[in-house]
């Protein structure tokens, strides 16, 4: 999957952020029309402006030193080359890994893993809409048994899109599942199987044996299949969810982050903070609820969305 997307979906984006770039860019414009030089005291406000936008503390202070770094080589004092470099620096720094999913190496299984309530079950719909849409056969393993309504959730988008479900009963054992939507996978000779997950985190032990079955069985059922172990997080959690992260990424692969929601809050510069944090790429977007607003992530768009094409 390459990073080529309509130029309608650029215009969603920007209208997406709008609540991070009033809070963010805006700021940024004013406090560049505030100096004449760019000073300590400049420096200082743009590390309060980042840090208030969920850039985190390591990333912000990664961003500051490149810029004074940048700013130096220019040999210029003008604070109206701040936007410009920040922009640079952004996009540089987003542009962490392989941003692909490798869904042309069928055949293909996408674990979908994250905590309930950020979307997971709705971003695998979307996912699935994607995909078919490219020609690709799709199938969906209902594995979050645990919690009430998601496997008639999962059914629900999978009929949006005309993709079966394998589901067993509310309760079953999710490695259970995935093993038979594996097998069902093979014979109908499935392009790309994506399998929901439990999304407990009562207890970090359990949610590690949860998965560890999961991954077990795909690896010795499914050993001829590329593997990506998606990531959905909600930006709207903020620094929430940079603990969600870090936490998966303890006990998963991790090989890909989806970020739902950034239609939704006033800090997506969370999304910084966690590329900091995990070295793991953003692999797909979410800017709204219709079937086409997730969408393949492209590092130099959503930094010209957020400071200004």
């Amino acid at each position: 999957m390459n990073e080529q997307q309509p130029t309608s979906f650029f215009n969603k984006l920007k209208q997406g952020l709008s609540k991070t770039t009033k809070g963010f860019s805006d700021r940024i414009d004013s406090l560049v029309n505030g100096y004449d030089i760019l000073d300590d005291d400049f420096y200082d406000e743009l590390e309060e402006i980042l840090i208030t936008a969920d850039v985190g503390f390591d990333m912000t202070m990664e961003l500051l030193d490149s810029l004074k770094t940048k700013v130096r080589e220019r040999k210029t004092d003008d604070p109206h080359i701040v936007k410009t470099l920040l922009k640079e620096l952004i996009a540089d720094a987003l542009s962490v890994g392989d941003r692909n999913i490798y869904i042309e190496e069928t055949p293909s299984v996408i674990l979908v893993v994250g905590v309930n309530g950020v979307g997971k079950t709705t971003t695998i719909g979307k996912l699935a809409h994607h995909f078919v849409k490219r020609g690709t056969k799709v199938l969906l393993a209902a594995g979050d048994t645990f919690r009430a309504g998601a496997i008639d959730q999962l059914e629900v988008w999978g009929n949006r899109s005309n993709v079966p479900v394998i589901r067993h009963q509310e309760g079953a054992d999710p490695a259970a599942v995935i093993y038979d939507a594996i097998h069902a996978a093979k014979a109908r000779n499935t392009d790309i199987l994506i399998c929901d997950t439990a999304g407990r985190l009562h207890n970090k032990k359990n949610l590690m044996n949860e998965l560890g079955k999961i991954f077990k069985v795909v690896d010795r059922e499914y050993p001829e299949a590329s593997k990506e172990i998606l990531l959905v997080l909600d930006a709207t959690t903020g620094q929430n969810a940079l603990q969600q992260a870090k936490v998966f990424g303890e006990v998963a692969g991790i090989t890909g982050i989806v970020l739902t929601k950034l239609d939704g809050t006033a800090k997506g510069g969370i999304i910084l903070a966690i590329v900091k944090s995990m070295g793991i790429p953003v692999k797909m977007i979410g800017v709204g609820e219709q079937m086409d607003d997730l969408q393949p992530f492209n590092a130099i768009e959503f930094t010209n969305a957020l400071l200004g094409d």
